[in-house]
């Protein structure tokens, strides 16, 4: 079976399959499948290039593999911008980073090259953690190691060493943590876990202050990489201006540079209504942000990298979903709580244009149908257990 929602992604992966399957098929017949022991890994390759959301969801087989192989050194390879969840972790020996052409912008010579230093380094075991052909094939084959493992849902399974059987559908972290178990590694208790320097945490105080807040505050995220997945800014901007009444929390707007009209504007509404609300969209680092959603008394947001960072710090935070499926990728915390309707169409959905049979006319109706009542609702159960409201 393949996991592959669209459809022309589907049918070229397919006809690849067939002819890798028949190329690689003598090669089958001969190789012996080895067991993989922890006499035999010394070293570690875990490839999960795209997107920081996924790496930061990959981050818990890496003490699941430690305990399993103590003494192997793990390399992680990703790309530039998902480096920085993996900086000062401790269970990380190195870090490679590619932006392959196939996910970012780049091109082939730059691959070529990055090819070539592959082929200098060797690998007792290699994990691709997508199960994505273009990953196995362009990125994986390429990397001599004695064993390479991955799922077989995604095509090029004929490029691996183990096939490992595909637990269904399950949150992404789940899914991560069963190769782990498939590896006979313990997982109990797996979470992700972001390392930040005590200078790091002091940087984002100072720039808080700077920003006048100097007390609890509600975080806000009101972009995400695909536009299909961003809820409206005016209903942000009315739960911002309702809980900023009710709680005195000031609000602080994060987002990338090409979020910062976004969030300007929420800012503007919110200030024409006598509420404190800074931007900092642009303006902080990958670390930075993860400082500054540690220390929100509760995160609002869209489906998005900064609320799988919002979860491995550990913040209570409300995500609110559209086209994208909670079971694959909600808040992994036990603080994070999903506001979303439920549409049959959002399970097909491949997140960026709706093409609803049902509701063609109501463009985006799976998040047009989500109220400022609902998303309020939800962030009022979460500080109404976590936060004490500041007498005004």
């Amino acid at each position: 079976m393949y996991k592959i929602i669209n459809r022309k992604k589907r049918i070229a992966t397919i006809i690849a399959d067939i002819f890798g399957n028949l190329l690689f098929f003598p090669l089958r017949l001969i190789r012996k499948q080895e067991a993989i022991t922890p006499e035999r890994v010394k070293t570690i390759c875990i490839i999960r290039t795209a997107y920081i959301g996924d790496v930061i969801m990959t981050l818990p087989i890496l003490p699941a593999l430690h305990e399993k192989y103590p003494e192997a050194t793990i390399t992680f390879l990703t790309s530039t911008a998902s480096a920085a969840v993996l900086q000062h972790n401790k269970y990380i020996d190195k870090i490679l980073t590619f932006n392959p052409f196939w996910f970012y912008s780049g091109g082939i010579r730059d691959w070529l090259v990055f090819i070539r230093k592959l082929r200098s380094l060797r690998f007792d075991l290699l994990i691709e953690t997508r199960a994505d052909i273009r990953e196995l094939a362009l990125l994986a084959f390429w990397i001599p190691a004695r064993f390479k493992v991955s799922y077989d849902v995604g095509g090029g399974g004929y490029l691996l060493t183990h096939r490992v059987p595909y637990p269904g559908l399950c949150h992404k972290v789940d899914y991560h943590l069963h190769l782990a178990r498939y590896l006979g590694c313990p997982t109990e208790g797996g979470e992700a876990e972001l390392f930040l320097t005590a200078e790091e945490e002091q940087d984002i105080v100072s720039i808080l202050q700077a920003q006048g807040i100097t007390g609890p505050f509600i975080a806000v995220h009101p972009g995400s990489r695909l536009i299909l997945k961003r809820w409206f800014p005016e209903r942000f901007a009315q739960v911002c201006e309702n809980l900023f009444q009710q709680y005195n929390l000031p609000v602080v707007l994060v987002g990338g540079a090409d979020e910062s009209i976004l969030t300007k504007d929420i800012q503007a509404t919110l200030q024409e209504q006598q509420c404190q609300a800074v931007s900092l969209a642009g303006k902080l680092n990958i670390r930075q942000l993860a400082a500054l959603l540690g220390r929100a008394a509760l995160f609002l947001c869209n489906d998005s990298a900064p609320m799988h960072i919002a979860a491995a710090m550990k913040t209570p935070t409300i995500a609110i979903f559209g086209p994208s499926k909670s079971v694959e990728t909600a808040p992994y915390s036990p603080v994070g709580q999903v506001v979303e309707k439920d549409f049959s169409c959002r399970v097909t959905c491949d997140e960026s244009r709706c093409c609803s049979p049902e509701h063609g006319s109501e463009y985006h109706a799976c998040l047009q149908e989500i109220t400022v009542q609902d998303v309020q609702q939800a962030a009022e159960e979460i500080l109404n257990r976590s936060y004490q409201p500041i007498p005004s």
